[in-house]
Parts: C-alpha cells; sequence; structure tokens
C-alpha cells in the first residue's frame, strides 16, 4: 500500500510515481538523464546528446537561451542548434523547450524553418513550454547599452538579451509563452514595459527608445507562429516518465557558468547544472536517473572570467586552432588552457556526475606532452578546494602532473583498446582522479567516431 505523495524507493536510474493522489502508483523502469557541459560550456554536448538520443524518447532542454550553440555534424554535415533541443535530429525522438529556458521566438522560428528545409519533421515532434519566459528587443537593448557602457564591467555576453530576460523573470515582471498568446496582455505588457525600459536606458545609456506599436505588430504575428508548439510540457514529461518512456534532460551552457555555482559574476543567468533540470522542466528530483557530464579532454572559456589553466603560450594557440575553437553562435575565438581537475571535481560534486564523456581527445594527438592541473597553490598553500570569488581564482597558482603524450592520431578509433596505450593512460588518470567513470569518448565530430564503454552501455540501455 502506497500512501499519496510517497515515491517506492528503486535503483539508481529507475523511477516509482503515486501520479495521481488516492489512486494506485504509476511505476516505471526506463531510465532518465542529464546531459550537461563540465566545464565554462563549449564541451560538444551537441554531438553527445545527438549520439545518446538515439537511447532516448525525448530530449529536454531545461535552461538557457538561443545564446548556447549546440554543433552536431551527421555523416559530414554540420547542423548547429541554438535553442532546440539537439533530439529532433533523431526521427521519432521528442524535443522539448521546457519552462527554464528564455525563449525568443523569431529565433526559434529561424531554427524550425533551417530544420523543415534540410528535412527534419517538426510537426508533433517539437513542444514549447507555455511557462517559458519571452525575450523581447528592450532585453537586447538594456544588454548592449549596460554590456558596452564606459565603466561598467564586461561580463562577455552574447548581447542577445538573455540576462535581462531572466531579471525580469525573477522581478516577477516577465512575458511568459501563455502571455505572449493573449493579444489584450501581450500588447499592455509591451506598452508598459517600453515605457521603462525606454525610460531606464535614455538614462544611463542615452539610447534611443523603441517603438512599442512596432514590437506588438511583430510579436503578435510571432505569436501565431509558434502557437501550435506550445503546450504545458510539465504534464507531456511527467506523462512520458509515467509511460515508460526515456527522457534525456539537455543542458545549455556549463557547470562553471552556473549562476550560483560558477566563477560568479562572471556566469551565465540561469541554473546550468543538474539541479536546473528539476526546476526548469517541472519534473521531480526523483526523477533524475543519472546525470552524464561532458568535458573536454582540455579546457576552453568564452569571455571574460576566471580561467586559471589558461595557456596563452604557442600550445594554446595549437589547441584553438586544432580543435577548431571558435563559438558556434558568435564565431568569437575561445581560450585554451589544460584540464583542471579541481574544478572538474568541483563540477561532478555539485552535479553528482555518474558518468564522464570526454570530448576532442584527437586534439591532443601532436603534443609530446599534455600537462594536467592537479591541484592549487594559494597564497603559499596547497588546496584543492575552489575559491568562491574572483580575488580568489586571481591568486590560483596551478600545480601539473605532466603526463606523456602519444603523438599518434586517435581519430575515428571507436574502440578504447585500440587507442594508443598513453592516451587509455591518460584517460585512465583523468578517471581515476575526477571520481567519476568514464562512459564515453569523442575522437571526431561525426556521430560515429566516438567510443562508448561497455558499462555505459548496459547502464543507460
Amino acid at each position: 500500500m502506497y500512501e499519496a505523495g510517497l515515491a517506492c524507493v528503486l535503483p539508481p536510474g529507475f523511477v516509482a510515481y503515486l501520479y495521481i493522489p488516492g489512486e494506485s502508483p504509476i511505476v516505471t523502469t526506463k531510465k532518465t538523464a542529464v546531459v550537461l557541459g563540465a566545464q565554462w560550456g563549449d564541451e560538444g554536448k551537441g554531438k553527445i546528446v545527438d549520439v545518446l538520443s538515439e537511447k532516448f524518447n525525448v530530449v529536454a532542454r531545461y535552461a538557457g537561451g538561443h545564446n548556447a550553440g549546440h554543433t552536431v555534424i551527421i555523416k559530414g554535415k554540420k547542423f548547429v542548434l541554438h535553442l532546440i533541443p539537439c533530439g529532433v535530429l533523431r526521427p521519432g525522438c521528442k524535443g522539448v523547450i521546457g519552462n527554464g529556458v528564455v525563449l525568443d521566438p523569431a529565433a526559434f522560428l529561424a531554427e524550425v524553418k533551417m530544420l523543415k528545409e534540410q528535412g527534419f519533421p517538426v510537426k508533433d515532434q517539437l513542444f514549447v513550454s507555455n511557462r517559458a519566459q519571452v525575450i523581447l528587443p528592450y532585453h537586447r537593448m538594456i544588454e548592449l547599452a549596460a554590456e558596452t557602457a564606459p565603466g561598467r564591467t564586461k561580463i562577455g555576453t552574447t548581447r542577445r538579451g538573455i540576462g535581462p530576460a531572466y531579471e525580469d523573470k525573477i522581478h516577477r515582471n516577465g512575458l511568459r509563452v501563455v502571455d505572449l498568446m493573449n493579444p489584450a496582455l501581450l500588447r499592455t505588457h509591451i506598452t508598459n514595459a517600453c515605457h521603462e525600459k525606454n525610460s531606464i536606458a535614455h538614462a544611463l545609456f542615452g539610447t534611443e527608445p523603441l517603438n512599442p506599436a512596432k514590437i506588438y505588430e511583430e510579436y503578435a504575428r510571432l505569436a501565431d507562429q509558434v502557437g501550435p508548439f506550445v503546450t504545458d510540457t510539465a504534464v507531456l514529461l511527467n506523462n512520458a516518465i509515467a509511460d515508460g518512456e526515456s527522457v534525456m534532460f539537455e543542458g545549455a551552457q556549463g557547470a562553471l557558468l552556473d549562476v550560483d555555482h560558477g566563477t560568479y559574476p562572471f556566469v551565465t543567468s540561469s541554473s546550468s547544472t543538474s539541479g536546473g533540470a528539476v526546476t526548469g522542466s517541472g519534473v521531480s528530483p526523483t526523477a533524475i536517473g543519472t546525470v552524464i557530464g561532458v568535458t573536454k579532454a582540455y579546457v576552453t572559456r568564452v569571455g571574460e572570467g576566471p580561467f586559471p589553466t589558461e595557456d596563452m603560450t604557442q600550445y594554446g594557440e595549437e589547441l584553438r586552432e586544432r580543435g577548431q575553437e571558435y563559438g558556434a553562435t558568435t564565431g568569437r575565438p575561445r581560450r585554451c588552457g589544460w584540464l583542471d581537475l579541481p574544478l572538474l571535481r568541483y563540477s561532478n560534486m555539485v552535479n553528482g556526475t555518474e558518468w564522464l564523456v570526454i570530448t576532442k581527445l584527437d586534439v591532443l594527438d601532436s603534443m609530446d606532452e599534455i600537462p594536467v592541473c592537479t591541484s592549487y597553490e594559494i597564497d603559499g598553500k596547497m588546496t584543492d578546494l575552489i575559491p568562491a570569488d574572483v580575488r580568489g581564482f586571481e591568486s590560483i597558482v596551478p600545480i601539473y602532473t605532466k603526463l606523456p603524450g602519444w603523438k599518434t592520431s586517435t581519430e575515428g578509433i571507436t574502440e578504447f583498446d585500440k587507442l594508443p596505450q598513453a592516451a587509455q593512460d591518460y584517460l585512465r588518470f583523468l578517471e581515476r582522479e575526477s571520481r567519476a567513470k568514464i562512459g564515453m569518448v569523442s575522437t571526431g565530430p561525426d556521430r560515429e567516431q566516438t567510443i562508448t564503454m561497455p558499462d555505459f552501455t548496459a547502464a543507460i540501455g
């Protein structure tokens, strides 16, 4: 006998629900997983979500906006998605944009158009939460003005209105997708918001005012086109899990950009850790079966902020060129450096990471030796604890362990045992020191250029 509101206990990755209070529980044994970046984003999550989506019925995006670029290469053809979950590139896999995402309707519809032109069906396969927040032109105006204003600390944003949209959400002054569908409410909201934002932008930054009537006309038209995709995605996801479907929650950016746990203030405006999958989708914490962290075999970062293991020499430049480290969304060159194990262990801790996916191993093929940061020296003391403030990060002296390179190509290898011994040793070292199991290794950009470990295959089905 189950009491209302209680769930029975099953092994990790399995879920049991009392879905309707007062009735018998619905029990499912299908797996659910969060896939997220373990660094500062750009870890290659797009490819990994695409590869894994073959095993999942639904892929749900739970945070961020169209400032996240996920690149997928299928048989040599590149697809870049900024907002829509990568799962839609798999036939029959549903894509969900959850309530934790901020939605730019124009950017969303542009991606829908691109997918249709490439022959990917979106009808009955793509869904948008009616509770997601909407990005409007005044959000972009405010962000652009603030980021370029003299004397302001530059965060390194994409200037697409993501942060100001989240500000309005927390200020309880935002426009949700469900409100976008209400013409009278939409007109009133835009009129009032433009009055406020125009005044602020002009007073602080000297910005020219936006025309609320033109914005209303544009967004009323966009609302008609977005409308067919809109639903209560929390209900959709919970019903899918209750019906025995498998669900993957797709992260955006990376754990070290999380607004609470990242390198604040050089972070994003949402919860990019695994906890965000719960609040950003409407499923319960007990619905999350496992967490898969994606990390490069080295580290990159875009924009401003601390980066203890950044390499400013020719080796960092070699990583950038071999790895083609330029933003999928902005084209900005990424800062490059060596794997930082204290940061990776911290990321694994706050996310509850069970499995690691190592990407871009082949980028290291040319290296004679590979430095890995194993601890820090801060003010003369050895530690592997992560400072909470930027000043603490600025005091870090990385302590490196240098591992031998393998000086031979690993590109396209699909079996772990066929990797050079030094590459196997490097991966086992990372596994041992990071305290998470390696489930997959990417040896190139294409779907097929992937090693999947047997234990991982057995665990996710």
